[in-house]
């Protein structure tokens, strides 16, 4: 059967929803009391800023700007995230899950919420790292590198999602490394979302290049796979030294981008699989594409960032199907990873700590 017989079915197909379930962690929230979920109860407690000042702006996004700053009674370095004017909850969310994650694995620590009295603007204070652009510093990372802060970042998203926490927004952007010392840190929760089993969220999230499948036919019954699909993106691009690795123009586009890839067969049984239906605008930019194979991708300047245990983790990352998707743990155990794995056990058994 051709693709553009199965747009046509799939159209018309209307959805008995929700049937998706997340894989893992799906009761992560069934034992902890509401309180520690239901953010538009929780009140946060703002302090003065009197004790931080601003140096330099380092950062800007759609719902905050970003500063480096000091805290001047401590002389130490911080990081001022100074909040636009968003819906009350937006920011509860935020603050709540920042709370509930604090001292987590590679999570980005929030020292306090404070206010400025006169302009009553609101701003979030971080723990500063030193971090090198992406730009910058992903093509300067060696193979070992790529595995160790894609570890790395597993055990933040892991450590998220055990605590029933989807990030939906995870890009270079928002991770900040400091690679002289090799920390790694999770950034910007403003998108972060509690997960509760067969409930519908918005999917408009995560940034387009990063953005899931699952989010482009709008799915809305998505779970934790969706960090894993922006994850794979990220770990693409740093392997092939293709920042963004799916470029699309529009959200539209990023389908077509990501299908000319997996293949449009791949596609028609995800979208038949979970009743789903493309928009009518598909119609006319969405051809028949076949499966491409990774190694296509591998070049003589990044064939050494690309042993095939790489590519076999990527063809378990880059799914259509969120459900068959590497969930955090299993990805951290695939051969890939070994390495890595090797120096924390001989870090361990020289009584020394992996970093947190």
């Amino acid at each position: 059967m051709s693709s553009i017989t199965h747009t046509t079915s799939v159209t018309r197909r209307k959805r008995r929803q929700p049937q998706s379930v997340a894989r893992v962690h799906k009761d992560a929230l069934a034992n902890k009391p509401k309180s520690y979920y239901d953010y538009e109860k929780f009140e946060p407690v703002w302090e003065e800023q009197e004790d931080y000042e601003i140096i330099r702006k380092i950062g800007r996004g759609k719902y905050s700007e970003v500063f480096e700053g000091v805290n001047v009674r401590e002389n130490t370095q911080v990081v001022v995230k100074i909040l636009k004017p968003v819906k009350k909850k937006k920011i509860q969310r935020e603050i709540k899950i920042l709370q509930n994650l604090a001292g987590g694995t590679n999570i980005i620590q929030l020292h306090r919420a404070v206010k400025d009295p006169q302009s009553k603007t609101n701003s979030l204070v971080f723990e500063h790292v030193n971090n090198t652009d992406f730009k910058v510093l992903f093509p300067t990372l060696l193979d070992y590198d790529i595995r160790y802060y894609i570890f790395e970042l597993l055990k933040a998203l892991e450590f998220c999602h055990a605590h029933g926490i989807m990030h939906r927004d995870v890009k270079p952007h928002n991770v900040m490394i400091d690679h002289a010392t090799r920390k790694l840190r999770l950034i910007d929760w403003g998108l972060a979302e509690f997960y509760h089993p067969k409930m519908e969220y918005n999917v408009r999230v995560a940034s387009r290049y990063f953005k899931g499948p699952e989010l482009l036919v709008n799915m809305r019954d998505y779970d934790y796979s969706l960090d894993m699909w922006s994850l794979g993106c990220m770990f693409a691009g740093m392997m092939f030294l293709m920042h963004p690795f799916f470029h699309g123009r529009d959200n539209y586009d990023q389908l077509v981008k990501i299908a000319k890839v997996l293949g449009t067969d791949a596609l028609f049984e995800y979208l038949n699989k979970y009743n789903l239906r493309l928009e009518s605008h598909f119609d006319d930019i969405m051809g028949e594409y076949p499966r491409q194979k990774w190694t296509k991708f591998v070049t003589d300047e990044n064939k050494h960032l690309c042993p095939p245990e790489a590519l076999d983790l990527l063809d378990n990352l880059l799914v259509f199907d969120h459900q068959k998707r590497l969930t955090c743990k299993e990805a951290m155990a695939h051969p890939y990873f070994e390495p890595v794995r090797q120096a924390e056990r001989e870090k361990r058994a020289k009584g020394e700590q992996p970093a947190k």
